[in-house]
C-alpha cells in the first residue's frame, strides 16, 4: 500500500488547513486499517500527531487535542486531518502511514508528506 499526502501549505497562526491521505493498492482493505498521521519538524524525531482505528476509534497527541481532528472516507481509500488554530510550533513535513493500533506504531511505508508551515 502506498499513500500520497496533500493539503500542506503556509498559513498564519491561527488558520486552517485539511491535510488529506490517499492509500492506493490497499483496494477495499483500506477499511480494516488503522491509520495515522505523523509530522517531523526540522531537526526532531518524527512524532504522533493522530491516529484512527478501523473502528473509527481515534487518539491524539496532547499538543494537538481540541485543534486537529483525523477522520477516514472509506470508500474514497483517504484519511484527513483537519487543522485549526494552528501554531508556528505545528510547522513540519507530515506524512500518514498504516499503524499497528491506535497508539501507533507505523507499519507501513512512508510516502513523500506534505509540508505545513505556520508563519505571519
Amino acid at each position: 500500500v502506498q499513500f500520497v499526502e496533500s493539503g500542506g501549505g503556509l498559513v498564519q497562526p491561527g488558520g486552517s488547513l485539511r491535510l488529506s491521505c490517499e492509500a492506493s493498492g490497499s483496494g477495499s482493505l483500506f477499511n480494516i486499517l488503522n491509520m495515522g498521521w505523523y509530522r517531523q519538524a526540522p531537526g526532531k524525531q518524527r512524532e504522533l500527531v493522530a491516529t484512527i482505528a478501523r473502528t473509527y476509534a481515534t487518539n491524539s497527541a496532547d499538543s494537538v487535542k481540541g485543534r486537529f481532528t483525523i477522520s477516514r472516507d472509506n470508500a474514497k481509500n483517504v484519511v484527513y486531518l483537519q487543522m485549526n488554530s494552528l501554531k508556528p510550533e505545528d510547522t513540519a513535513v507530515y506524512y500518514c502511514n498504516q499503524v499497528a493500533g491506535i497508539s501507533g506504531p507505523p507499519i507501513g511505508s512512508w510516502g513523500q508528506g506534505t509540508q505545513v508551515t505556520v508563519s505571519s
